[in-house]
Order: C-alpha cells, then sequence, then structure tokens
C-alpha cells in the first residue's frame, strides 16, 4: 500500500503546492504506515526530483514526455493512473488547484475511490476538516473506505524541507495525439518573477479607489518591496485597469494568503468571500464606513494616495536596518 502524491511543475521547476501536497501526503503516510511515492508529469530537472525527498517523499515516478508540460484533462488523467497503478497506491493526494480541481473528479471515477476534496488538515480518527459556504463554516468528512483521492486547499498546510533525497524513476505513459487534442486560445504572462495568487503568501490588493490605471505603481512598488503578488477586485478587471488573472473574489481567484493587503476596496460580499481565510487582512481606505474595515485585522483610514507611499517606505527603511 503507498500514497500517490502528484507534484506539479511549471516551466520545468516545482510549484510550491507540490512541496505543500507532499508534505500532507507525508503526515497521510505516517498515519497509514503507508509508502509515500511522487508523480511529476513533464518537464523537470534530476535535481528538483530528488528533491521531494526533502519532503519526505522515497520515490519519485518521473513522466518526462514534454507534451505533458501543458495539462489536458485526457493526458494527465491517463498519467495518473499509470503512476497509480505503478505505485500501487490506495491513497492519490494532489493541490486543490485548477489541475487538481480538474483531474481528482476523474480519478476517483475511474478507479472507483472516494473523492475528498478541498480538505485543510490532516484527518483526525478518519475525519477531514475543510471550509465550507466560500469560508464562512467548516464541515467535517468522514468517508467511506479506504481508497481515496485527496485535494488540499493551499497555504493550509507548513512543511519544513529536511535533508532527504528521493529515488527517481521513470514511468512509461502511453499517450495518443488526441490526449493533446487543444485550441490555446490565449497565454496569460504572470509578472516575471512574481508567485501566483493561488500560491502567494503575501499579496498587495486594490481597487477602484485608485482612480485610475495610471496610478497602479504605488501598488507595484510596495508589493516589490513585500516580495508579494499583486491582486485587484473584479470592476478593476472588468474595466480593463487590470488583468482578469489578478481578479481576487467568489468570481475570481480564493486566496488564503498570510498577510492581504487591500486598498481602496469597499469590501463587497462578493470580494470577502474569495479573501476571508487570509490570515492576516490589512485595510487602507480613506472612507471610515467601508465594510472591508469590519472584517480587517488592521485598519488605516486614509489616502491611498498618501499612505501607501509612507508604507512602502517604512519597509524599506525595515529591510535596510
Amino acid at each position: 500500500m503507498s500514497v500517490l502524491v502528484l507534484a506539479e511543475c511549471a516551466n520545468g521547476k516545482l510549484k510550491k503546492n507540490a512541496f505543500e501536497a507532499a508534505a500532507f501526503a507525508s503526515g497521510l503516510a505516517a498515519q497509514t504506515g503507508a509508502d509515500l511515492v511522487a508523480v511529476v508529469l513533464g518537464s523537470a530537472s534530476a535535481d528538483d526530483l530528488a528533491s521531494l525527498g526533502k519532503a519526505g517523499v522515497a520515490r519519485v515516478l518521473h513522466a518526462s514526455d514534454s507534451r505533458l508540460d501543458r495539462m489536458t484533462s485526457t493526458s494527465y488523467t491517463k498519467a495518473l493512473q499509470s503512476a497509480a497503478d505503478a505505485a500501487g497506491a490506495s491513497i492519490i493526494v494532489l493541490s486543490h488547484s485548477s489541475v487538481g480541481k480538474t483531474i481528482a473528479p476523474r480519478i476517483a471515477v475511474r478507479r472507483n475511490m472516494t473523492l475528498v476534496p478541498g480538505v485543510s488538515a490532516l484527518p483526525e480518527n478518519g475525519t477531514f476538516r475543510k471550509s465550507m459556504f466560500s469560508g464562512k463554516a467548516w464541515g467535517d468528512l468522514k468517508p467511506e473506505g479506504d481508497q481515496l483521492v485527496i485535494t488540499v486547499n493551499p497555504n493550509t498546510t507548513s512543511f519544513t524541507l529536511g535533508d532527504g533525497v528521493a529515488t527517481v524513476e521513470s514511468l512509461a505513459v502511453e499517450l495518443s495525439d488526441s490526449d493533446f487534442d487543444y485550441k490555446v486560445k490565449e497565454v496569460v504572462n504572470e509578472s516575471a518573477g512574481m508567485t501566483p495568487l493561488p500560491e502567494a503568501e503575501l499579496v498587495v490588493s486594490a481597487g477602484r479607489g485608485m482612480k485610475g490605471p495610471e496610478n497602479w505603481g504605488i501598488i507595484e512598488e510596495l508589493a516589490g518591496e513585500l516580495g508579494a503578488t499583486t491582486a485587484c477586485s473584479r470592476p478593476v478587471a472588468d474595466i480593463g485597469w487590470r488583468p482578469h488573472h489578478e481578479h481576487v473574489g467568489q468570481t475570481g481567484i480564493a486566496i488564503k494568503p498570510n498577510l492581504y493587503i487591500a486598498i481602496g476596496i469597499s469590501g463587497a460580499i462578493q470580494h470577502l468571500a474569495g479573501v476571508n481565510q487570509s490570515k492576516c487582512i490589512v485595510v487602507i481606505n480613506k472612507d471610515p464606513e467601508a465594510p472591508f474595515f469590519k472584517a480587517a485585522d488592521y485598519g488605516i483610514v486614509g489616502d491611498a494616495f498618501e499612505v501607501v507611499p509612507k508604507l512602502t517606505e517604512a519597509v524599506r527603511k525595515l529591510k535596510n536596518s
């Protein structure tokens, strides 16, 4: 019996959620007395593959077909099926990312396993905990049987890397051209060097209070000093001030960073639903009646064009001290 974890890659590099999922799977393997095996699909360096051992992975199965660099539901489902067969997996763990949300249900159906989606912690007495209703409530899931497909919410599993080195084996997957039958309509490139929003631990977000796209320089400067990812509210994306991949909220990307700074955002319920699981929320708004202040851990009532540059300078001084 083994626990199999899908370690996601982007541009040939392991993503942060790969180590989060591996750390969760490692804890699960310890609970069940199972071996821990990872599978990596597409291009990746030998050093990166072996580094999964630092998260507790003993063995890595690598399907190196470069066509797997871009996910399709058919190709990834087939590849994960092959990996599960090779590992003799009774439990399969994925990140609750766009990849995990797409693949996990298909794998669960094809292998007749129970799907346990979006969990936030290791099970206690066989019961998993997950957030529900856009983070407004918590639910307990107790799946039947021990054949499970589990997806783990990003930024909910802390991990400390050790000194382990995983052994790497080649995984053969029978794939046909039809498995990659897709048409690329648009490729969105996120800002260079910036952590993708679902994985970001620090996020600086702004709304219509910035008055126009030409004023976003102070937001990007603050984010740069903090090493944060930039985001925006839905109206800002809808009117074209910022790209849609920066839109956070119920109808955009739901995030769970350690720090969320909201600048010039009123705090509509749809926005709060996508960010209310942030560990710390800081709100900057000149309207003292802005609803967002009710959800904030810290609030500053003031003009963003005065407050943000001062905050950026304070961060800069702290870094240099």
